[in-house]
């Protein structure tokens, strides 16, 4: 099975049985789940054993779920050692191609409704970030772009007629490599970040985008709004009714306050966090489609197939919402997930203070994104 017929039966439902044969620690670090997954840990190693004693049935019985199972390892390899086993024994099961590796090098453009220009979502499933293409006349830019696939964007801008002449980032990120350096320096493309994010220590030219500014691409117009908690400088942009809303809001929960200043810091970008939920956020529409920077493993999509909802809709779903601001500040600071992996180095990167190949660059992103807080109903 490749990944993306994997990605196809999670998208849709379609109840997935996974036999994860990577050692514990790396299975509890980063596995592939959702609302339709049941996966089981076994080590490939139980499997050699299991091979020469011809328990193969013994280990199956241990592994829940009906239906065939899909092998994950690393890379493609120990799972595919093991599928022919569990085959050879009349088992039903597929590898995945290319294992976690090749998960990670998912990635997926959906369209978004949008009035004003033509929006792209893309997914790279194994870290549930969220990119955009915004495309308008023979302009595009690039929203938020990932350094592991900045020649997709380039090639979909000129699929749909257009010159990728714009990247933006929405903060200083911290869970992955941003393809703004990159973009800039193989392509005649201007890199844009917040004025607030620059003032972090960007060393690398780049284009300040001023509070309440704008970037004009093609006929359409993306129009900055400070949205600042998760970082200081995390700034949004309109594009007609769609809000790209970076690490704001997110579907099922809020963004974190302790990726730039650390724990001590928490407590006034939590305040900060708080004020553009309940004072910068009200100034849109109900109606205004809030499209995020990050979905969670869980996070079901819309009918569309994009990651997206109603601003309306998230003020009501979302117990941030109605908390006064103390109680949020609490319960936002003292009740956070673990931090992105490598995350200190990948914003180092991204400031420009340090640099990494394309390789590096890609494995230190494996792993969960962990830029949300832990949804309060958890």
């Amino acid at each position: 099975m490749t990944p993306a017929e994997l990605h196809e039966r999670l998208r849709s439902g379609e109840p997935v049985r996974l036999l994860d044969v990577r050692d514990r620690d790396e299975f509890e670090t980063w596995h592939i789940d959702g609302p339709s997954v049941t996966a089981t840990q076994l080590p490939l190693s139980k499997f050699v054993q299991a091979s020469v004693t011809d328990g193969i049935g013994d280990l199956t019985d241990e592994i829940p779920g009906e239906g065939p199972l899909t092998v994950v390892c690393g890379r493609g390899e120990g799972s595919a050692f093991v599928a022919g086993l569990l085959e050879d024994n009349g088992i039903a099961a597929r590898n995945l191609a290319d294992g976690m590796d090749g998960w990670a090098r998912l990635y997926v453009a959906t369209e978004v409704p949008c009035s004003s220009a033509t929006v792209l979502q893309y997914e790279r499933p194994a870290a549930g970030c969220l990119s955009y293409l915004v495309v308008s006349g023979d302009e595009a830019a690039v929203v938020d772009p990932l350094r592991a696939f900045a020649d997709r964007y380039v090639a979909d801008a000129r699929d749909r007629g257009a010159t990728l002449t714009t990247a933006v980032d929405t903060h200083v990120h911290a869970d992955h490599v941003s393809g703004l350096p990159t973009l800039a320096a193989e392509s005649d493309i201007e890199p844009v970040l917040p004025a607030p994010a620059i003032e972090r220590g960007v060393t690398f030219d780049v284009t300040a985008l001023a509070p309440e500014a704008s970037l004009a691409i093609g006929s359409a117009t993306l129009q900055s709004v400070p949205l600042p908690g998760h970082t200081s400088g995390m700034t949004g942009l309109l594009v007609g009714d769609v809000l790209l809303a970076g690490d704001s809001v997110f579907l099922d929960s809020v963004a974190r306050p302790d990726l730039e200043a650390g724990t001590d810091g928490a407590t006034a970008l939590a305040r900060d966090l708080y004020r553009t939920l309940t004072e910068r956020l009200a100034d849109l529409p109900a109606d205004t489609l809030i499209a995020p920077g990050h979905h969670g493993e869980r996070t079901p999509p819309a009918e569309d197939g994009t990651y997206t909802a109603r601003l309306g809709a998230l003020r009501d779903r979302l117990p941030a919402f109605g908390m006064d601001r103390d109680a949020f500040v609490t319960w936002l600071r003292d009740d956070l997930p673990p931090r992105p992996a490598n995350f200190d180095r990948i914003v180092d990167i991204n400031l420009g203070v340090a640099a990494v190949d394309d390789e590096d660059a890609f494995e230190l992103e494996l792993g969960p994104n962990n830029c949300a807080a832990t949804p309060a109903d958890d």
